[in-house]
């Protein structure tokens, strides 16, 4: 074999090696002992990688004030899941900055001992799905697939990505997989008011949705369990802030005297959410320790 030929083999190697490194490769497996939490991302090269969350979030359970009703529906179910006993896929819905994803990673932090695990995906990645269900199915863990935020705009492939996993693998062919979403949008899809001229009425009175109407909640009735969350009344935002000023330190002064610059900082922000609440204790904390 000649020299030149050699050096054309190699050349030809390197270049199959170079090639095969841009295809997708199939989704690997993680040291599942890294973590509890994972993120599920896209590289430039379109590989799928599982990466672990180093830091989560220490928020409790009995952190969350004023959604007593939703985080007994939640706990309730995360735990028959965890314990192995028949649960539903979650859609959380209602008023921003209420606790919907506070409350997802509180169950995490309470459940993950007895083998709670939970991985983030993007809507852009949720065609990615059956690769992430192929990869923990089997595994003694079990695993919250956690969508953040989630809508779509008329027309995203995602949509109707999910619709089938919901309707399918996730639910009934893999006992060690959920899905939990958070959105806006009860219907995760934006309404129109010229959606309601689909409705047709029967002569005995009855209604029923047209075409428009069904398809915009048939991803969301996919959802076993729907949780609602509504905006805080001036009362309960003012409880959410005593908790939070409580867990950092503040003594019952603090928290009384704290009250009315409180509600002029929800105001000033145009909200009485649980995210606001949170903000003005930091804030008036980090304030109190400056002047201290």
């Amino acid at each position: 074999m000649t020299e030149e030929l050699l050096r054309l083999m190699a050349r030809a190697e390197q270049l199959m090696a170079r090639i095969e490194s841009a295809l997708p490769q199939p989704l690997r497996a993680p040291d599942w002992a890294q973590a509890v939490a994972w993120r599920y991302r896209k590289r430039a090269s379109g590989h799928g990688v599982l990466e672990p969350v180093r830091h989560v979030g220490h928020i409790a359970l009995g952190d969350l004030k004023e959604i007593d009703a939703q985080k007994d529906k939640i706990e309730r179910n995360t735990r028959q899941f965890v314990e192995g006993r028949p649960a539903n896929n979650v859609l959380l819905t209602g008023a921003r900055g209420t606790g919907k994803s506070s409350l997802i990673k509180a169950c995490l932090n309470a459940y993950a001992p007895q083998g709670l695990r939970l991985i983030e995906v993007d809507k852009a990645d949720l065609t990615d799905l059956p690769d992430i269900v192929d990869v923990v199915a089997g595994l003694p863990q079990k695993f919250i697939v956690y969508c953040d935020d989630l809508s779509f705009d008329e027309g995203e492939p995602g949509y109707k990505a999910l619709k089938s996993i919901l309707d399918g693998s996730v639910a009934a062919n893999t006992p060690n997989v959920l899905v939990y979403a958070t959105s806006n949008r009860r219907h995760l899809l934006p309404e129109y008011m010229k959606d309601n001229l689909s409705y047709t009425h029967t002569d005995d009175g009855e209604v029923h949705p047209g075409e428009v109407i069904e398809e915009k909640i048939s991803l969301s009735e996919r959802f076993g369990l729907w949780v609602s969350f509504y905006p805080f009344s001036q009362d309960e935002y003012l409880a959410i802030v005593a908790q939070w000023l409580s867990a950092l330190g503040a003594a019952p002064g603090q928290i009384n005297a704290a009250r009315p610059e409180a509600l002029v900082w929800a105001l000033e922000r145009g909200s009485r959410s649980g995210r606001v609440a949170y903000q003005f204790a930091r804030d008036f904390m980090g304030r109190a320790e400056a002047a201290a």
